[in-house]
């Protein structure tokens, strides 16, 4: 059965324009052509970008955050009351206005105290500061390096000036090491995310994100056997010229530093809509949908090949609407910029805490990190 299946799958058919098949990219005169097997190489060293992710952001990633004088925070933690916990864990973290009533029966807690306990039990479930901050600075040093990296690659490649380069010779292209690495190191940065999104901050545009990194490792991996390196190259190089910028705004916004990160962040929404909506659709799309027709007959690999960059444009076109829609809150009152997808969520109670927390040290309820009780009794705080 899986013999039949790989057979189906590596048809040259599918991979190939009529005429050329596997044959074509056997080594041979000192000439190297990427193969299938040559991936394995991304999967490993996506593994260990997870090890060394992890003793970044315990080592340099925290150093660099209390350079920027961001600090641990200890959220107070919600009392034990198994009744409520259950609710939240099982049914719902939002309990609805009957459900309120039936639980403050159940806890004999007030419906006050019912909303502060939910409220500080959904903050215990969220990242606090250092976590995000030390996952943007790991994304911030990658990005930089993958953006060294493909100028390394590309800097004196004719395709990089006249996109119509990269079509010269296809599909017999011979591999350089600067791409093959380039490759490896991408392919294996973006496995590395796919495996660790369920333990990074859960961001609003989760599923768009999801999505985002697996076309992205599909696309790498089908351009890297059907040998559409120099387009992929390309496409790679221009995502990564404006990726970095997103994450140091955030590294700034993160340690309060508001004017560092707006103006950070105007350049990155200048260089993102600039190549995402200009660049990418009006020459690497049409580089890659209509000038390969003059080559070639259509085959399946062209489809799907194009059929992903279009799944990346629709990703470019709704990560636009978000960023536009920031820049045009922040600019003319200079706020804080925030990051649409993950910085405010749903789940976001802190500034309402930290309303009540400033309410009870007015009131003389708090004092010295102690809660006051009966007007006699201080307990100590979480």
């Amino acid at each position: 059965m899986l013999e039949w299946l790989s057979d189906i799958f590596w048809q040259e058919r599918l991979w190939f324009p009529e005429g050329l098949g596997w044959a074509d990219l056997e080594d041979r005169d000192g000439r190297v052509y990427a193969k299938g097997q040559d991936l394995w190489v991304a999967l490993q060293l996506a593994l260990i970008l997870l090890v060394v992710r992890q003793i970044f952001e315990r080592t340099l990633g925290t150093y660099l955050a209390s350079l920027l004088g961001i600090k641990e925070t200890v959220r107070r933690k919600a009392a034990h009351n198994p009744t409520l916990e259950s609710y939240y864990c099982h049914t719902s973290k939002y309990p609805t206005q009957k459900c309120v009533v039936e639980l403050c029966s159940q806890s004999g807690y007030t419906e006050k105290q019912l909303q502060c306990w939910f409220r500080r039990r959904r903050n215990q479930d969220r990242p606090n500061l250092m976590k995000k901050f030390r996952e943007a600075s790991w994304r911030f040093v990658m990005y930089v390096i993958a953006f060294i990296a493909g100028l390394v690659a590309l800097i004196d490649k004719p395709w990089l000036y006249d996109l119509e380069e990269m079509w010269k010779g296809f599909p017999t292209l011979t591999v350089l090491p600067s791409q093959y690495w380039y490759y490896m190191f991408e392919l294996g940065f973006y496995s590395s995310l796919l495996f660790s999104v369920a333990f990074d901050v859960k961001r609003k545009d989760f599923k768009e994100q999801l999505v985002h990194h697996v076309a992205t490792i599909t696309l790498i991996s089908f351009s890297w056997c059907m040998n559409y390196i120099r387009a992929g190259t390309l496409i790679m190089f221009l995502h990564d010229s404006s990726d970095y910028l997103l994450e140091s705004a955030k590294m700034f916004n993160y340690a309060g530093w508001r004017k560092t990160c707006n103006y950070i962040f105007i350049v990155f929404a200048a260089f993102f809509i600039i190549t995402r909506l200009i660049i990418f659709p009006f020459r690497i799309l049409y580089c890659t949908w209509v000038y390969p027709l003059t080559l070639y007959p259509p085959f399946f690999g062209y489809y799907f090949f194009n059929g992903l960059l279009l799944v990346l444009q629709c990703l470019h076109i709704f990560w636009a609407y978000l960023i536009i829609r920031m820049a045009l809150r922040f600019l003319p009152k200079n706020e804080i910029v925030e990051d649409e997808r993950s910085d405010r969520d749903e789940t976001d109670d802190s500034d309402e805490e930290e309303e009540e927390r400033n309410r009870e040290i007015k009131n003389g309820t708090i004092k010295n990190g102690y809660i006051k009780h009966n007007n006699h009794h201080y307990r100590k705080t979480q």
